[in-house]
């Protein structure tokens, strides 16, 4: 071969090689997986016609078809999707909070998963993400997500509240806040988030102390995050629970008497959380019952029915002399739920304020 014909192909080859190379190089790193985990609610939510935005039914489009009307989410993810349940979130259990909270630790235990969503109703979806604050065993994103308006609805938020979800599960921003909602493009945490307006798209606010951060143009925005410790920093491990303590609330109101408390106990519940008035005034026709409670071994949390404000022990009553425990910040249905997980780990009174002060 003649030399000069030689070298320039020679040439040529180093050339291809060599920009072969460099696209190896800056070839994209594959998206983030998330699994979408589907329990039913209104974002899955059908109604008569388009301008149906109450009266509508709960929990009728699956996984794939919520996935499917949002093909933007393949630009920020791998998802797929499971249909872990299909039902309106009032009929929430203690039996689905297990299954689900089980499901999603052995999905975040696979080196393949990045995060996890999970689609839920509005009514209850507040609870089901304090729950799994608690006992989720991984730093990795897990993002509830609902929707105020049914999927059929004009302007239904649901998927732009999917899309967001998504997008903050694959976001490593999110990796180690605990559990998340993303809802009305805000990012809030699972332990002070609540329900504030039955219908409105702004419904889920955390009072007082605020959101964590916004999403905007496709990306998280942290301003703040939580002190308390969750997910792997709790002393909760529901691997071989089956079942939870039976835990009940009993709200406080004017000309309150005693029956509920009585029904309850005699039920046989272990605790009774208390949703009093004020700063969780015990009422003097309820007391009675609630210390006869006590003394048969059920644990009594005074908290409030008012949504805000830190519940002062000793405060409204001598905590200390009736052995009660002060629910601090927490409303009264996530004040049941961390009673419950409690209940699995001591009976003792103590022991459980601490807590209370802790998560």
């Amino acid at each position: 071969m003649h030399q000069p014909t030689r070298r320039l192909m020679l040439a040529l080859c180093a050339s291809m090689v060599l920009t072969g190379a460099h696209a190896q190089s800056v070839a994209p790193a594959p998206l983030p997986r998330v699994i979408i985990l589907a329990t039913g609610g209104t974002i899955a939510g059908t109604g008569a016609s388009s301008t149906t935005t109450v009266g509508y039914t709960a929990a009728t489009v699956g996984v794939q078809s919520l996935i499917k009307a949002v093909p933007e989410l393949a630009k920020v993810a791998q998802v797929s999707g499971e249909q872990v349940f299909q039902i309106a979130s009032e009929n929430m259990s203690n039996e689905h909070w297990l299954t689900l909270a089980k499901r999603v630790n052995v999905l975040l235990a696979r080196a393949d998963v990045d995060g996890i969503v999970i689609t839920h109703g509005t009514d209850t979806l507040e609870e089901t993400a304090y729950f799994l604050d608690l006992v989720v065993k991984s730093r990795k994103p897990v993002v509830l997500v609902g929707a105020m308006r049914p999927s059929t609805a004009l302007s239904a938020d649901g998927p732009i509240n999917l899309y967001n979800s998504v997008l903050l599960a694959a976001s490593p921003e999110a990796v180690g806040k605990g559990v998340l909602v993303a809802m009305n493009d805000q990012i809030q945490a699972a332990r002070d988030i609540t329900k504030t307006n039955t219908s409105t798209l702004d419904a889920f606010r955390t009072p007082e102390l605020g959101m964590l951060g916004y999403i905007q143009g496709s990306k998280p925005f942290f301003y703040r995050q939580s002190t308390r410790k969750h997910t792997v920093d709790t002393e909760f491990d529901i691997a071989g629970l089956n079942a939870l303590p039976m835990v009940e609330i009993v709200y406080g109101y004017a000309n309150v008497g005693p029956v509920a408390v009585d029904a309850f106990v005699a039920a046989g519940a272990k605790g009774i959380i208390h949703a009093g008035v004020g700063d969780g005034s015990l009422a003097a026709k309820v007391l009675p019952a609630l210390k006869a409670a006590r003394q048969k071994g059920a644990i009594v949390v005074r908290a409030s029915r008012v949504g805000q404000g830190i519940l002062a022990r000793n405060g409204e009553a001598n905590d200390d002399e009736l052995d009660f425990v002060a629910a601090d910040t927490l409303n009264p249905q996530k004040a049941r739920i961390l009673l419950m997980l409690a209940l699995t780990r001591t009976s003792n009174s103590k022991d459980i304020q601490r807590m209370f002060y802790t998560y």
